[in-house]
């Protein structure tokens, strides 16, 4: 804009001013120091230097020169203010037709009216907001207000008794995990308090110390004389325990019918040998497994006699019930209690005494020890239908039913039980004579393997099997043995015996060994019985047998 303003200034006067592409690169408003703008002289201006070179003509020529010279700058600074105007109001006109205020005026008026509608929606929204805030505050408040009545109602039931409803929630079972504690042999005397307390009832009742039984004898019987026996139980457990109080605050009270022996505690040792800790497993396991032994017999005794597995010992205990079941119907419950108590005074102080005085006695009269001892277990049970088995196919071989003895009758006449091993009659399987049968002490027989070391194969070296002792053989029955073959079985003569000894087969092992090593003059070594858990058992008991077979041959030929 400023370029054409200087056009329409400057037209037809070029000559006296400054050509603008001779002027710098800059604006109107920009000024600068080193740069000097020196106009050009103008034509004008070069006639009067020469006019003032020349010799003045006079005063009033110089002074109408200078008059017209005024003028013309005069007429010069309104051309240019003029054409100015002009071009001003020219470009005014073109921003207006550009610019087009109107229409932008009202296009201001509809987004003006348009705010005013939305504030007044606003303003409405706003109110009724407002009115549904306060509706919503006086509801929450009475809502608040019965919540907390509630609230201090149910507070007031949980603390007066939500400790006793506490009691009756229903929680998952947590899962303990028991705490393992170190092998040690010593854990089983946990129950020698049991242990005891039966040795002291035995003493009482085999008449120990005479004095102490027959004292509780004569209080006993008065008791139940008069009917006390129930309150005599409670008076004795109320003075074990204050016996039991006295004793925990350091009195030494001590009253027992038979004497107590205290093993020699052994200091314990924490570091152990490979040895020592294999000895100490033996010893847990073979203490294991004669306390579960007996244990599981007594509650396999039990079911078998409520399973009427042996009819006649389990028709006893069924009259025996009847008759009480009766018995408490029609007498009195004094009368009863009275009978009951007297019986089992009589029978503990003086029929058990006499029972176990007299062994004959107790096998044909004490029906109890009769029916628990005759209750056969499952193994027994389990060996007899054995038994069956291969007697009724050994009967059928020889065309004859009637040498298979049946579950529950005595074989021999001499009442003495049916032995038999899992293969079939004892006899049968070792080719011996009927009257030979297992000791008492290796019904069951014990298990071991055989190491024959005259042989070479290994199948002939060592067999697994189970070792029997009769009255004068030794038989180790081999369990790969088919068929119920006897090739693979072994018959030992007890005469025939030249050494008998224990045995040790792996020396790196602790302790004595688990073998049992015999010589006979047809072998080159002697043979071993080894792996045996109950080995001291098996010496014992074939070094007996040996010595009183030994013993009765030096008796009837006193020269061999």
């Amino acid at each position: 804009m400023l370029k054409r303003l200087d056009r329409i200034r400057f037209r037809g006067r070029r000559d006296e001013f400054l050509d603008l592409a001779e002027s710098p690169n800059t604006s109107d408003t920009e000024c600068s120091e080193e740069i000097v703008i020196k106009p050009r002289a103008s034509v004008r201006e070069t006639e009067e230097v020469r006019e003032a070179e020349v010799e003045p003509q006079g005063d009033a020529q110089v002074q109408n020169h200078t008059e017209k010279i005024n003028l013309n700058e005069v007429k010069g600074h309104l051309e240019i203010a003029l054409l100015e105007k002009h071009y001003l109001q020219e470009e005014l006109r073109k921003l207006k037709e550009e610019s087009n205020v109107d229409s932008l005026k009202q296009e201001l008026e509809k987004e003006r009216c348009r705010r005013i509608e939305l504030e007044q929606k606003i303003n409405d929204a706003l109110r009724s907001r407002l009115v549904v805030y306060i509706y919503f505050h006086i509801l929450k408040g009475a809502h608040k207000q019965k919540e907390t009545l509630v609230d201090n109602l149910l507070k007031w039931l949980y603390d007066r008794f939500g400790v006793y409803i506490e009691d009756f929630r229903f929680q998952p079972e947590e899962m303990t995990v028991e705490t393992e504690e170190p092998l040690s042999a010593k854990r089983s005397e946990n129950i020698l308090p049991v242990t005891n307390f039966m040795r002291n009832l035995s003493a009482l009742s085999s008449w120990y110390s005479i004095y102490t039984s027959a004292i509780a004898f004569i209080v006993y019987m008065y008791v139940a004389w008069n009917g006390w026996v129930i309150p005599m139980f409670l008076f004795l457990a109320i003075l074990r325990l204050s016996l039991n109080y006295l004793i925990a605050k350091g009195w030494r009270i001590q009253w027992s019918i038979v004497p107590e022996v205290s093993e020699p505690v052994e200091p314990p040792k924490e570091d152990l040998t490979v040895s020592e800790k294999f000895q100490l497993v033996l010893d847990v396991a073979q203490k294991a497994q004669n306390l579960f032994g007996r244990m599981a017999n007594i509650l396999e005794k039990i079911k078998n006699l409520f399973m009427w597995v042996q009819p006649e010992l389990t028709q006893k205990l069924y009259v025996g019930l009847w008759l009480t079941f009766i018995s408490s119907c029609l007498l009195p419950y004094k009368l009863l209690g009275f009978i009951i108590g007297v019986y089992a005074g009589i029978k503990f102080f003086i029929i058990d005494f006499i029972f176990k005085s007299c062994p004959k006695l107790r096998q044909r009269y004490d029906t109890p020890y009769i029916i628990w001892t005759n209750l056969p277990t499952d193994l027994q049970l389990k060996e007899r239908s054995n038994t069956m088995l291969g007697r009724r196919v050994t009967a059928g071989g020889r065309g004859s039913l009637t040498a298979a003895a049946p579950v529950g009758v005595n074989r021999d006449e001499d009442g003495g039980r049916y032995y038999s091993t899992k293969r079939g009659a004892f006899h049968e399987v070792f080719n011996l004579p009927e009257s030979e049968r297992p000791l008492t002490v290796c019904e069951t027989g014990w298990r071991c393997c055989l190491i024959n070391r005259d042989r070479k194969t290994p199948t002939d070296y060592i067999r697994n099997g189970v070792l029997y002792v009769t009255e004068n053989y030794l038989c180790f029955e081999s369990s790969s043995s088919r068929s119920g073959s006897s090739k693979r079985n072994k018959v030992i003569k007890l005469l025939d015996i030249t050494d008998i000894q224990k045995y040790k087969v792996l020396s790196v092992l602790p302790g004595s060994g688990m073998g049992i090593s015999i010589a006979t003059p047809s072998t080159q070594k002697p043979m071993v019985f080894g792996a045996m858990m109950h080995r001291d058992e098996a010496f014992e008991a074939i070094y007996t047998q040996y010595m009183k077979i030994v013993t009765k041959a030096t008796a009837i030929n006193p020269e061999t």
